[in-house]
């Protein structure tokens, strides 16, 4: 009678069980879905030219732009398949948790609160940023240890804010915060003397003078206060997606230091004999198919967007206009803190 009476009991909890399973096993995940849509939603900034900026023809350049292109053509086939979105700072979290982009490539600095709490996952560093100041030429402060006493206007919702906060108190310097929704209005403020000093990643205050009307009237500290590697992130949970996004920003990586560009991919693809090589451009198809994309990705990415040396150049260095120095973006052979785990 007992054995009667808890089998039909076991058989109702197990189909239970397995009602509440299905969904989880037959979800796709989000490369699937992104290789389905045809399209790669990528959220960005579009207001940082050199990391993602949209000019008023609607062109798009930057480097955080060039990542996009790159898993686009990863994944995908081409660079051309993706949809940039701009997003604010408050934002582009639940804009990535909520399923409204796929991948987050604006400029957002990895580090622990934001890996433990926010739901994402930080994919590698693309840019080895650092927290700086921006002053008037005029008032000859060449030292942030001049700064006691000034009024700084910062961007809401970054980490700009905690760092600032922390080197002044640590100083014993007095100063007040002014925090603005986004950098234009930050920007904007400092402009019109609400503030008598501008903070952020030095990337963005380097974009920002860049393209003030008379940019020899403003300065930018040589002090660093802060360390912001600035990491492209997906979904916690997605691990296909990451492992793409990841393997694809250390492609850049390790063609720079291989030696294979844009220019000569074609070339190495044919001549391509070691491991090294061949598992970088993924000519037998290996990895792509633990990714579950097309084979040669690898060479699509750098026939799509060079190295990046070229990404950085192009956008970054003496061809973008802003000349910033590679600094801690070089490679590790050459001084940088840039560097990838071996293809091979």
């Amino acid at each position: 009678m007992q054995l009667a009476t808890y089998r039909p009991l076991g058989r109702l909890l197990a189909l239970l069980l397995a009602l509440l399973l299905m969904p989880l096993a037959a979800a796709a995940d989000q490369l699937d879905e992104v290789r389905e849509r045809g399209l790669l939603r990528c959220g960005v900034n579009g207001e940082i030219p050199g990391l993602s900026y949209r000019d008023d023809d609607g062109d798009w350049s930057g480097i955080d732009v060039d990542l996009c292109r790159a898993v686009a053509a990863a994944a995908l086939g081409s660079a051309d398949k993706v949809k940039l979105i701009p997003l604010t700072t408050a934002e582009r979290f639940d804009a990535l948790r909520d399923g409204k982009i796929d991948l987050l490539a604006r400029n957002t600095t990895w580090n622990q609160a934001r890996d433990l709490t926010q739901g994402v996952s930080f994919a590698a560093i693309l840019y080895y940023d650092g927290q700086g100041f921006m002053v008037p030429r005029s008032t000859n402060t060449l030292s942030t240890l001049e700064l006691g006493g000034s009024q700084i206007c910062a961007i809401a919702d970054t980490t700009s804010i905690d760092s600032a906060k922390r080197y002044f108190q640590r100083h014993q310097m007095p100063m007040e915060l002014k925090q603005y929704p986004d950098l234009k209005g930050a920007t904007k403020a400092y402009l019109e003397g609400e503030c008598t000093t501008l903070t952020g990643d030095r990337s963005q205050l380097y974009a920002l003078r860049a393209r003030l009307e008379q940019p020899e009237s403003q300065r930018i500290l040589p002090e660093v206060i802060s360390r912001d590697p600035l990491s492209p992130a997906v979904v916690k949970g997605e691990t296909r997606m990451l492992d793409l996004v990841r393997w694809t920003l250390y492609t850049l990586v390790n063609a720079e230091e291989m030696g294979i560009s844009s220019d000569n991919v074609a070339t190495a693809k044919a001549r391509a004999q070691t491991d090294a090589v061949r598992t970088l451009l993924d000519l037998d198809g290996e990895s792509a198919e633990v990714l579950g994309i097309e084979p040669e990705w690898g060479y699509r990415v750098i026939l799509a967007v060079g190295n990046y040396a070229e990404l950085f150049e192009r956008n970054l260095g003496k061809a973008s206009g802003l000349n910033i120095k590679r600094g801690l973006n070089a490679l590790w052979t050459q001084g940088g803190l840039l560097y990838a785990p071996p293809p091979r």
